[in-house]
């Protein structure tokens, strides 16, 4: 046998000694936690919230996610209902978020209140929602490109789909490398390429301009000294052409010699219009200003505009923008926060609620960044009644999962393996409730699963069987004080330590890890802060 495996078994007896040791201690002491009567299935169902909500609201809501309203579906019980919902909406990923989110914030209430307020007017509530950020994001997506080719046209370099469809940083640097670009411009660009994905976006909206205005300025501030009426010109035509970039568009020669007010309507000409006449795109304080300019009997307001105005609406029109993303954002954190169960993901809420409290836009961008949630949902699990006792796995013992003593100061992957990312539930048809799959910390695409009741660390093979194999529905305070974990593959059997090792179990006597003894406290977890953060 190999050394690590005689060593992994060694240290397994001694802990499962330490585990019989610290029980028994603990019940002489008065600790141990009494087992509770448990609740058969039958009696769950039979206790379950009934059908307080008719037909066509079942149906209405049912069209939200494209649920099919079956015979079936619609009997089901309200929380049922709510949990099919929930199912069609986590299918369809971020185009029903707020749907999905808010169908989890009915059904950790557990209120039957909630459950039918999420029927009837929740569901379209959120979906009005989800329709709302998708055009904010399709709007988004619009002005993204928008601004890149107003920067092109600024700047004076001819825009194309490869230029137009470049990533942020790769669009930075392309305009910084072209022959077009000024000093300043190329400053600008290498300055914004040392910071982040921000600098880079505030390069493409503002800064290209801004830094080929300087451009323009050094150069007519150089030909000013020769030739004064040579200068103004090129200045009108400078004044001309950063107008009509913030319009994305290269005005003509004949063009740039219309009357200011014409200058205006040919601008105005090509923004794009409902219809009914009203305009419909990204810029919609530029239009306005446009408008107010064109419609004034007053030259000095034309060249006003030219000059001055359009930047100060299009730098509006971006201040707004932003504004709509920030509190964009902050919905949907509150969002996530509120869907979350506190008693599964506490760092996650904590963490949720500390970022939307205030106005700290930042905060909310780097709580709702992929990774930050990620981390943000790493976990231990801790034995209900032994302080210090985590479930973990180990290479040496191909993956079994155990309970072992774990120090917070301990060896880096030792913390790691007795740290799990608890995620929403793989498996899909998971029973009502709050269900999750448990990824280990150290190995992405790994999770606890049981197989043949054994309970151990195993990859993701995208099964249905093992995706259900490595789901778990949390039960607050089913036998103690504590979190249970039900099998969604197995319903009736938990998941329990006994004598160090994990198992799905029930306390049928069946198996030796099925006894009843000791079963309530055996079942029973604590979610503790990250060994391993």
């Amino acid at each position: 046998m190999h050394k690590s495996h005689i060593t992994s078994a060694r240290m397994r007896r001694v802990i499962k000694r330490g585990i019989v040791t610290t029980t028994a201690l603990a019940a002489v002491a008065g600790v141990v936690a009494p087992v509770a009567v448990v609740a058969t299935a039958s009696d769950a169902v039979a206790s379950a919230a009934g059908v307080s909500t008719d037909e066509k609201q079942r149906v209405d809501a049912a069209a939200v996610v494209h649920l099919d309203p079956s015979p079936d579906v619609l009997l089901l019980s309200d929380r049922d209902f709510v949990h099919a919902l929930w199912q069609k909406a986590k299918d369809a990923g971020e185009n029903l978020e707020s749907v999905r989110l808010a169908a989890e914030a009915a059904m950790i209430s557990g209120s039957a209140d909630d459950q039918v307020r999420f029927i009837t007017t929740g569901i379209h509530e959120a979906y009005e929602v989800d329709k709302q950020r998708e055009k904010d994001r399709s709007d988004a997506d619009r002005a993204a490109r928008l601004a890149k080719s107003q920067a092109l046209i600024a700047v004076g370099i001819p825009a194309s789909p490869d230029l137009l469809g470049l990533s942020d940083d790769n669009f930075v640097r392309a305009v910084m490398k072209h022959e077009a670009a000024g000093p300043e411009v190329k400053d600008a660009a290498a300055k914004a390429l040392a910071g982040d994905a921000a600098a880079w976006r505030e390069f493409i909206t503002n800064g290209a301009r801004e830094a080929h205005q300087r451009d323009v300025a050094n150069e007519l501030k150089d030909l000013e000294q020769k030739n004064r009426e040579e200068a103004e010109r090129r200045k009108e035509l400078a004044a001309r052409k950063n107008a009509a970039a913030l319009f994305g568009t290269t005005p003509s020669e004949a063009q740039l010699s219309l009357s200011d007010d014409n200058f205006i309507r040919e601008l105005l000409r090509g923004m794009p219009l409902s219809q009914e006449g009203r305009y419909e795109g990204p810029s919609p304080e530029l239009y306005a200003a446009a408008q107010r300019a064109v419609l004034s009997s007053d030259p000095a307001d034309w060249k006003k505009f030219i000059h001055t105005g359009a930047e100060e609406a299009y730098k509006l029109d971006d201040k707004k923008r932003r504004e709509k993303i920030v509190l964009a954002n902050k919905l949907l954190a509150q969002q996530r926060t509120a869907a979350a169960d506190p008693a599964v993901n506490p760092a996650y809420v904590a963490a949720g609620l500390k970022a939307t409290k205030g106005d700290d836009a930042e905060a909310v961008t780097n709580f709702l960044k992929e990774e930050t949630q990620y981390r943000l949902k790493r976990q231990s699990l801790q034995a209900s009644n032994m302080n210090g006792w985590y479930i973990r796995q180990s290479d040496a013992d191909a993956g079994e999962a155990f309970l072992a003593p774990v120090d917070a100061k301990g060896k880096q992957t030792d913390r790691e393996d007795a740290t799990w990312v608890i995620v929403p539930a793989l498996a899909k048809g998971s029973s009502a409730g709050q269900c999750y799959s448990f990824e280990s910390a150290r190995k992405r695409g790994y999770y606890l699963a049981q197989k043949d009741l054994r309970v151990k660390m195993l990859p993701d093979d995208d099964s249905d069987a093992f995706r259900k194999n490595a789901t778990w529905c949390a039960r607050k305070n089913a036998f103690g004080s504590g979190v249970s974990f039900e099998s969604a593959s197995l319903p009736g059997r938990w998941l329990r330590q006994f004598w160090g090792d994990l198992y799905a179990a029930d306390k049928s006597g069946k198996n030796r890890f099925d006894a009843a003894d000791a079963f309530a406290q055996d079942a029973t977890w604590k979610i503790s802060a990250p060994l391993a953060r």
